[in-house]
């Protein structure tokens, strides 16, 4: 959808300056639309550009079997409810994704005027006399200039969909969940082996939808080096045992930072796997923090035929038939006409550009992997917006970290890493915003349980997070260093200096 108030090409969208331009209408987008809300009212002004057609971010163009891998109520924008009306525990369907950050989008849209601009794209942007003013791109090529006092850039992970892997074999069939349905006729038609390309929350989704819809057929998984998921039914435990058993995220997340030092990465995952883990695999390198249940992990065992902890090089056609060749030199004969479906995942695949969380003068906001501040891009929406209409923003010491490079560095230590990342942050966070902000954000993961239990926490991380921050501050230090790793403390304690 175009806005009526569009005029000449490469003039301003309209007379005037906006109050606010978000650029990405997805999770992190709608957060920073809902919260820009609370501060704007209904006389601001918000353009909101996105390059699909509707608000939803990367769930517009994910596989259509897709699931949320937490508790439905925890994936929201603002402190918006569902209007679903199932168990708080139900695993919500992309197209009930899509219904409920559609819901958000709505209710933001009532509390403050919101400019469309659907089908859009940032081209660049820059500030101009205390103007910022952003160019952009129509997927019809035409070209319009916003004009914006603040700027919130929430491209996220910037996740793309998968292509098919270009393996060598002509014996075999080459897919990709984004553009091959597993419970479509194209695949369920055939009796072919099914080989799962990646172990991580893709790789789980397409097993489990294959050994489900289709019982006894063959399903192996090639797992790379194995993912470490975080245990479902430890953080988010059902009914009753909210008031008595599981653990709270923030408890497990603070002990998994109080053990890291910045050179005991693997250490320390393999104590979360025994603490809050699970995995397909017995020792897991991979940790993103992803969830899985007990049960999902059970029915996925149970229904692989085989489960190769390697990375997949190519299939080649060998001796009459197809081959898979692995990293490690091993390789094994396959069926013809077995199906590969490249899963072999989306975070951090996108190599950004660097941009710092705020610009110099604190008008513009950027929500990206090159600057990682915590982690979960609705919380990042939701509490750096709030620090930007405060003007807290620019002065707050608040960690970044580089997980592009981090993947590519130390790719087994990255829960461990953010981890402790999210940790610093949030107690940066507790001590500039107030109480309220930090109650009415709808996606923390202590939610979940009765207030009860989760005052207790609260009480506890409020007596030593302080305390505790320098000891998680040193130990991101270490380990960027060890590793050659940007990022860095900003703010007045910290600034850019840090940044390689």
């Amino acid at each position: 959808m175009h806005s009526s108030s569009c005029v000449e090409t490469n003039k301003p969208l309209s007379k005037g300056v906006h109050d606010l331009c978000i650029v990405g209408a997805g999770i992190a987008g709608l957060n920073a639309l809902v919260v820009a809300s609370e501060y704007l009212g209904p006389n601001g002004s918000v353009v909101l550009v996105d390059r699909r057609d509707r608000p939803g971010g990367m769930w517009v163009d994910t596989y259509d079997y897709v699931r949320l891998h937490q508790p439905h109520p925890m994936f929201t924008a603002g402190d918006i409810p569902w209007q679903l009306g199932k168990d708080p525990s139900y695993l919500a369907t992309k197209g009930e994704v899509l219904d409920h950050l559609r819901h958000c989008y709505e209710v933001a849209k009532s509390r403050v005027k919101v400019v469309e601009l659907f089908g859009w794209e940032e081209e660049s942007h820059q500030e101009l006399d205390g103007v910022v003013r952003i160019r952009c791109r129509s997927n019809t090529g035409e070209m319009r200039v916003i004009e914006a006092d603040k700027l919130v850039r929430a491209p996220g992970f910037s996740i793309e969909p998968n292509e098919p892997l270009a393996l060598s074999s002509t014996w075999i069939h080459s897919v990709s969940p984004d553009h091959c349905d597993m419970r479509g006729s194209e695949i369920t038609d055939s009796d072919a082996p099914v080989w799962v390309v990646g172990g991580g929350k893709t790789g789980m989704d397409t097993a489990h939808t294959l050994i489900t819809k289709d019982p006894g057929r063959e399903v192996n998984l090639i797992a790379g080096s194995g993912m470490l998921f975080v245990k479902r039914d430890e953080l988010y435990p059902d009914g009753l045992r909210r008031w008595w058993g599981g653990s709270r995220g923030g408890h497990v997340f603070r002990e998994l930072a109080q053990r890291f030092d910045g050179t005991n990465g693997a250490q320390v995952r393999r104590w979360f796997h025994k603490r809050a883990g699970i995995s397909l695999v017995p020792e897991p390198r991979a940790f993103f923090l992803a969830n899985l249940s007990e049960r999902e992990s059970r029915t996925i065992s149970e229904g692989l035929r085989h489960v190769l902890v390697d990375h997949l090089e190519d299939v080649v056609d060998r001796d009459g038939r197809p081959e898979l060749i692995l990293r490690s030199g091993d390789s094994m004969a396959v069926e013809p006409g077995s199906w590969f479906v490249n899963c072999t995942g989306y975070v951090l695949r996108n190599d950004q550009q660097h941009e710092p969380v705020v610009s110099t003068s604190g008008k513009v906001v950027s929500i990206n992997t090159r600057a990682h501040t915590l982690w979960l891009t609705p919380w990042c929406g939701y509490f750096l917006t709030h620090l930007l209409f405060r003007g807290d923003l620019v002065d707050a010491p608040l960690y970044e970290l580089d997980t592009v490079a981090l993947r590519k560095a130390a790719p087994d230590e990255i829960g461990v890493a953010v981890g402790t990342l999210i940790m610093h942050n949030f107690s940066v966070i507790t001590d500039l915003l107030p109480q309220k902000v930090l109650t009415q954000c709808g996606s923390d993961l202590e939610r979940w349980y009765p207030w009860p239990r989760r005052l207790v926490g609260v009480v506890r991380f409020l007596a030593t997070h302080r305390r505790d921050r320098e000891r998680w501050r040193r130990a991101l230090d270490t380990f960027r260093e060890r590793h050659g790793i940007a990022g860095g403390m900003r703010g007045a304690l910290g600034a850019e200096s840090s940044h390689q």
